[in-house]
């Protein structure tokens, strides 16, 4: 069995490991929102009112797991994440139907929501990646969507098909009072328990969000309304996404780790040992090790480190 969900030659670890994959996940969450059956989800049936920092750490622990846990952690956790979304159910108030919060197609529309987010964002903060690449990686995280109760034939498997149905969908998202709500909470979120010393430099976290904001398509922009709009939004967007980039790469890892919650710092270190196990050198982290595997020689058989 391989050490870890995805290897880390894949494009997975390429873009899931990049520092930009925080505003890729705002972004995400941002994005979603506009489907108006699915934002009554949240809305009705999770703690995202109370705790958005929250949604967002439990988003980033999904993608840790499913990116560098074991096959055995991502199954017990997706195992878990289905158990919870069956017995969820909530109502549309404006059509008054129930539905589902595993309903086929809002969990198509979560994954590619994701899927999107994450590629663009990351790609427009300076993670290098070819066409090729770009297609991978969708076909990667659609292997990726048994973890929340799909199969890899329900989403998308390249780019184009990607786009197809992101304009396939279009004309059923619309922006709510409780999307807006959403996006408003993200820009200014409430600072969790455990991460109540880092409640002084809650400032710091608006040009995350007001990026997240940025990077959205224009006509969500123009929907939402929340943040001004400018012509050189998109340009000055992807400008200050490579230098947030530059700047969250010169934290020490140490620091950096400090942001994400027990349970995910204890999948990454589990997976460490494993790669370490296999083969691999792991002294200088995991994006060293991304960085050789990907751009300089094939993974080595399985050997003692050196």
């Amino acid at each position: 069995m391989q050490p870890t969900v995805a290897a880390p030659e894949s494009v997975t670890w390429k873009i899931h490991l990049d520092r930009s994959m925080w505003v890729a996940g705002v972004r995400a969450l941002m994005l979603q929102a506009l489907h108006p059956v699915a934002m009554q989800g949240v809305w009705q049936r999770s703690d995202f009112r109370v705790d958005p920092t929250g949604r967002l750490l439990r988003t980033a622990h999904f993608v840790a797991v499913t990116t560098y846990g074991s096959p055995d952690e991502a199954e017990e956790l997706g195992a878990r994440i289905r158990r919870v979304h069956r017995a969820l159910r909530f109502t549309d108030p404006a059509t008054g139907r129930g539905h589902r919060v595993d309903q086929h197609d809002l969990l198509v529309w979560v994954h590619c929501a994701e899927v999107s987010s994450y590629l663009e964002t990351t790609h427009r903060a300076g993670v290098p990646l070819t066409a090729a690449e770009m297609d991978r990686y969708v076909d990667e995280r659609a292997r990726a969507a048994v973890y929340v109760g799909l199969e890899p034939g329900d989403v998308p498997r390249g780019v184009a098909e990607l786009r197809r149905y992101l304009t396939a969908v279009r004309p059923e998202l619309r922006v709510t009072p409780e999307a807006r709500q959403a996006v408003r909470f993200l820009l200014w979120p409430t600072v969790p328990d455990r991460l109540s010393w880092l409640a002084p430099l809650k400032p710091l976290w608006f040009p995350v969000g007001a990026l997240a904001y940025a990077t959205l398509p224009a006509w969500a922009r123009r929907a939402y309304g929340v943040l001004p709009e400018t012509p050189a939004t998109p340009s000055a967007a992807t400008a200050a996404l490579r230098a947030l980039r530059g700047g969250l790469n010169r934290v020490p890892e140490r620091y950096y780790n400090l942001l994400f919650d027990e349970a995910t710092v204890r999948s990454a270190d589990a997976a460490r040992e494993r790669l370490l196990a296999a083969g691999y050198r792991v002294e200088n982290g995991f994006r060293a090790l991304r960085a050789r595997t990907l751009f300089t020689s094939p993974v080595p058989e399985p050997r003692a480190p050196v």
